[in-house]
């Protein structure tokens, strides 16, 4: 008998999804959806590299698409899921808007501004934190950055041998 997914569960796996869309397009794969009172009201990924902009993170952009569909800048009573540990503008924009609730999946040591480096979210000296739920489904978030991330490395390992043998072919010395 299969286990029942908590409702963390089933909206992480939904920015899984979001999150799988920016692989699909060689960007980060990190997807956030923000929900209120059980509903999905915004689904954002990763587009740093679509659109050229440092901002374009999946949680930036699911802030944005959540506060012009509600009409207000104000998301407190909203959860925000995302695959990935808020790095420090991403939190800085979840306290601003006075997000209610985040779930994350994987763990960011390097930039995980939710508890794992440091925790702008719950941090008192500002007028507004939030609720933190850490690591979950934190297995599946973390292969899909792994697996992007290794697959890329593996494609510029590939592209520099192919560099490697063309300039060979075409100056007729072996650089082996």
């Amino acid at each position: 008998m299969e286990a029942q997914l908590t409702q963390d569960e089933q909206f992480m796996l939904e920015a899984i999804e979001e999150a799988k869309k920016a692989g699909q397009m060689d960007e980060v794969p990190i997807g956030a959806v923000i929900v209120l009172d059980g509903e999905i009201i915004a689904h954002a990924h990763n587009l740093r590299e679509t659109k050229q902009s440092s901002i374009a993170h999946a949680e930036v952009l699911a802030i944005d698409q959540a506060c012009n569909k509600l009409g207000t800048w104000r998301l407190e009573d909203a959860i925000l899921y995302v695959t990935l540990e808020p790095c420090p503008m991403c939190a800085g924009a979840i306290m601003l808007s006075r997000v209610k609730k985040v779930v994350y999946g994987a763990m960011d040591p390097k930039g995980g501004c939710a508890g794992t480096f440091m925790n702008i979210l719950q941090d008192e000296r500002f007028n507004h934190q939030s609720e933190v739920v850490k690591g979950v489904l934190e297995a599946e978030c973390g292969a899909l950055l792994s697996d992007f991330f290794r697959n890329l490395r593996e494609k510029k390992k590939l592209k520099k041998k192919q560099a490697k043998e063309e300039l060979e072919q075409q100056t007729g010395i072996d650089r082996g």
